[in-house]
């Protein structure tokens, strides 16, 4: 009988499954006339933990731009800060959205 080799190397065409990252969303928040930049300040700092400067920074983006990114997130982290938001906003009756999209 003839010796059988082992062999290291994977059985042809199986391939390795590896984990893959999960993919990013951007968190977007939208301008409005009636959301007043003080309370957009709030929302970056206490929901995204953004430092006062950055979140001076997006919130000017929004004002200026229509829109600004607050940051990019695993989609059910991305939805979970979009719903702070809306709840938030909703509670201090400002008209502020965000939306989520894909990276």
């Amino acid at each position: 009988m003839a010796a059988v080799k082992e062999n290291s190397a994977r059985p042809a065409g199986r391939t390795e499954n590896k984990p893959r990252e999960p993919e990013d969303y951007r968190v977007i928040l939208l301008n409005d006339n009636y959301t007043t930049m003080d309370f957009v300040i709030e929302i970056l700092i206490f929901i995204f933990r953004k430092s006062e400067g950055e979140a001076r920074r997006i919130m000017l983006d929004v004002h200026r731009k229509g829109r600004g990114i607050v940051g990019l997130y695993p989609w059910d982290i991305a939805c979970t800060k979009a719903e702070q938001v809306h709840a938030a906003a909703a509670e201090n009756e400002f008209p502020l959205r965000c939306i989520v999209e894909r990276a």
